[in-house]
């Protein structure tokens, strides 16, 4: 009897399921995803068109922009550090993150501008540490070509580090 009980909630939920979620059929109108409707839009208010916008305040395309801007906000306080004791690869990192994702952004559908902003903001920030960086550096050995070189060379050691570390793990793993 119990199982009985057990198989009629599975084929009554599934069928609950079937015109809604992601392999709905198409045409069936669901609850869960929900399509833009301008005509409904115009009697909406704005919080309710925010609501129900493919990029509003329900989505991950608007809770990821929102918590991003804690690292640029963490950029712009490391403004107040000494220029010697910045990461050049985290700076380098930071500005490269925002220059790619900042233009993707453009291309996903729907396009998120909230997350465009976020991440060109990234992107300056990196800009302006590494510019920091280059300069200090520049500074104590007065040559910009040197401090370039001295850049590059920091860069291709710690990625030789990167390579051996994993050709070392994969010796081990095999």
């Amino acid at each position: 009897m119990s199982s009985r009980l057990g198989l009629r909630f599975f084929q009554n939920a599934r069928a609950g399921f079937r015109n809604s979620g992601p392999f709905r059929r198409p045409g069936a109108q669901g609850f869960r995803f929900q399509s833009y409707d301008a005509a409904a839009a115009d009697k909406q208010s704005t919080f309710q068109r925010m609501w129900n916008s493919p990029v509003g305040v329900k989505t991950v395309h608007f809770w990821a922009p929102v918590m991003k801007w804690a690292l640029v906000i963490a950029g712009i306080s490391d403004f107040s550090r000494p220029a010697e004791k910045l990461s050049l690869t985290q700076n380098g990192a930071l500005m490269a993150t925002g220059a790619i994702w900042t233009r993707w952004c453009m291309i996903i559908t729907p396009k998120n501008y909230l997350l465009a902003a976020v991440n060109f903001f990234l992107g300056c920030v990196g800009v302006v540490q590494v510019t920091r960086i280059v300069n200090y550096r520049r500074s104590l050995d007065g040559s910009t070509t040197e401090a370039v070189k001295e850049l590059e060379h920091e860069v291709a050691d710690s990625a030789k580090a990167v390579a051996d570390k994993a050709e070392k793990t994969v010796e081990k793993s095999t």
